[in-house]
């Protein structure tokens, strides 16, 4: 489904990502761990468009789309769910959905298409008319998740879903990650919270200065001794 290969990114003379390769095939939810500035983000935001690798490759479904801009790829089935959810606050929360089609015609699978995300997220139903600036933390991810969802992707890219989030709405929304994978949807997550993120990966890929340093399932990796003393409060 997804693949980058050697690929590298610049933010002026720092390094950001260095020869990075990593595949996501089809049906999987594969995850990418590591610390604060590692390059997570940077390697969401340069498969979705927004960053300019300076070199390496980026297939999606065997397509090069290194140097497509990013709407291109939202129409190709990628779409992404952003750091810090980034709703647009003013506008209610059945707009917000309705931006996430923005790219289709099809106006009646877009309202059943909108149905499914109310019975995915039902609270969202609840609040369709309410300004999404008024939703809580949980409610904006949820929202933020359902937006995305809305384009129709055939790969989701979701960057850092649990936080900010009580403990208790993150088993939530990792359920849901699950039940949007099990549903269809081929996943690559980026989440610090590396313990509930590898238990509900089929693979793992672990990142750090720019570098990916190890990989395996997400069993494996959990398992792993240096996994659980660099990310899992193991000692």
């Amino acid at each position: 489904m997804l693949e980058i290969k050697n690929l590298n990114v610049h933010y002026g003379v720092i390094h950001a990502l260095k020869n990075a390769s990593l595949t996501v095939n089809k049906g999987e939810i594969v995850t990418l761990i590591g610390a604060n500035g590692a390059g997570k983000t940077t390697t969401l935001r340069t498969i979705s468009g927004l960053n300019n690798a300076t070199s390496g490759e980026i297939f999606l479904e065997g397509q090069n789309i290194t140097n497509l801009p990013a709407p291109d790829r939202v129409e190709l089935g990628l779409s992404q769910v952003p750091e810090g959810r980034r709703v647009f606050p003013e506008m209610s929360v059945l707009e917000n959905l309705e931006l996430g089609a923005f790219l289709r015609k099809d106006k009646t699978n877009i309202k059943k298409d909108l149905e499914h995300i109310y019975e995915l997220f039902p609270i969202l139903g609840k609040r369709k008319h309410q300004s999404s600036g008024t939703l809580s933390g949980g409610e904006q991810q949820m929202l933020a998740m359902g937006r995305a969802l809305m384009s129709q992707p055939k790969i989701l890219l979701l960057d850092e879903p649990s936080m900010g989030l009580a403990p208790l709405l993150v088993r939530e929304i990792f359920k849901i990650i699950t039940d949007i994978n099990n549903s269809g949807t081929t996943i690559l997550l980026v989440e610090q919270n590396a313990s509930m993120a590898l238990s509900i990966a089929h693979r793992a890929y672990v990142i750090e200065n720019g570098s990916i340093v190890m990989s395996g399932t997400g069993e494996e990796l959990a398992k792993s001794s240096e996994i659980q003393k660099a990310y899992l409060g193991g000692k």
